[in-house]
């Protein structure tokens, strides 16, 4: 409340009296009385001055009023709002001690959790190293119970050889086949035709094992030819059925790792007298000169000998080296899948929408959108190997609907 202070000022009223000039002195003599009617005229100026004075005042405290009671309605309304206020402030306060004590239950519970599962990753990771050590016992049995069934069992067999070849087409073949395998008939399905180019032999080096064998060449070994634009390189000239195939793969023994990388099968690896892979590179500049048969030649280990031709086309490096193959003549049924873009892969690499098949099967094959059709370049297994798994990452060709066919040796091979 504040306190008002007013102030009245009165003002008086000098009332001129009349003197007479006579009356200056005391010594003079008296003078005429007063007129009454003066004495009221006086009266009169004096109320009329307070009755003034006072209408100033009752309007000085009536505007002075409304003053105080606009004063006042503020006054109540900041009352009104400072209290809605502090209610709102004790709610907060309210909802902020509940988010603390919400809050502290959640960094316990994190901390649980963090616990939890820094406890589930140790569990984790000793499981897998378990698991780790397990697969290696495992294999190391598997290859001690294989070891001794060969030595009870005296196994000396052959190490003959499975491999591709590759031939040029329109080249007689001899009469009797090399293989002890019946031939079928060509199926009625065209072979693919490819561009043929004339071949360019320069340096005097032969184009491929047809060009060998033509210039009278006419042992089974290692030869240098030099493909159209392509540099030269050795490959392995097979004339043992008596007519040029030249050797792109070879199976014999599990001297030579197959399980590598990308680039490898590309350049190829291994030793021409041995265990080998010719190189993507090298394969497709051969076939590129003219029309070729690719052969598959396969034993399994009851010395079972079969044999399939393709013709057949190759891509390039930007295919991922696609293989189409129509089949020609062979003992072999769904050695590869016909009529089907086949890209090749291996465990660091592989097309779009193809399966990582080399990472369950080892090795670098053409394949398709499925697995498990054959595998000529997967782990040398021995014979009797229990563990399926394993088996699946060995040498094998299943033909459709049938049981799996593990693979003692295999050729691929081509020709003109």
């Amino acid at each position: 409340m504040h306190t008002i202070k007013l102030f009245l000022f009165v003002v008086p009223l000098v009332i001129a009296s009349r003197v007479d000039p006579d009356l200056s002195s005391f010594d003079s003599a008296p003078s005429e009385p007063k007129s009454r009617f003066a004495m009221l005229d006086d009266v009169k100026i004096l109320a009329n001055g307070l009755l003034q004075l006072g209408h100033g005042l009752k309007d000085f405290v009536h505007k002075t009023k409304g003053q105080i009671n606009d004063i006042f309605q503020k006054l109540n309304i900041f009352d009104q709002s400072f209290y809605d206020l502090s209610l709102r402030t004790n709610e907060i306060k309210e909802e902020e001690k509940e988010l603390r004590i919400t809050t502290s239950k959640l960094q316990v519970k994190n901390e649980e959790v963090k616990n939890m599962s820094v406890e589930l990753n140790t569990k984790l990771e000793s499981l897998l190293e378990e698991k780790t050590a397990l697969q290696h016992k495992v294999r190391a049995l598997e290859e001690q119970l294989s070891n001794l069934i060969l030595s009870a069992a005296g196994a000396q067999e052959p190490p003959e050889v499975t491999s591709l070849k590759l031939r040029k087409t329109g080249i007689q073949e001899p009469t009797e086949n090399s293989l002890s395998s019946k031939s079928r008939a060509p199926r009625t399905t065209p072979p693919l035709h490819l561009n043929e180019t004339e071949n360019t032999e320069q340096d005097d080096l032969p184009a491929d094992c047809s060009a060998v064998y033509n210039r009278g060449e006419h042992t089974s070994g290692v030869y240098t030819i030099k493909p159209s634009n392509s540099q030269g390189f050795n490959v392995y000239c097979d004339t043992q059925s008596g007519s040029p195939w030249t050797l792109i793969q070879h199976r014999k023994d599990g001297s030579q790792d197959f399980n590598e990388t990308w680039e490898n099968y590309e350049k190829g690896f291994g030793r021409l007298n041995g265990e080998f892979w010719l190189g993507l590179e090298k394969i497709y500049a051969i076939v590129q000169q003219s029309n070729y048969i690719l052969r598959l030649e396969l034993q399994d280990w009851k010395d079972s000998k079969h044999y399939v031709e393709y013709s057949f086309h190759l891509g390039s490096h930007e295919t991922n080296y696609t293989l189409h193959v129509a089949e020609i003549a062979g003992n072999i049924p769904g050695a590869l899948p016909e009529h089907t873009d086949l890209m090749f892969s291996t465990w660091n690499h592989r097309a779009k929408g193809q399966l990582y098949c080399p990472e369950s099967y080892s090795g670098g094959w053409w394949w398709n959108d499925t697995c498990g059709e054959n595998n000529l370049n997967g782990k040398y297994n021995k014979p009797r190997t229990k563990s399926k798994p394993e088996s699946r990452r060995g040498i094998y060709w299943r033909p459709q609907s049938r049981k799996l066919y593990a693979i003692k040796s295999s050729k691929e091979n081509t020709k003109e």
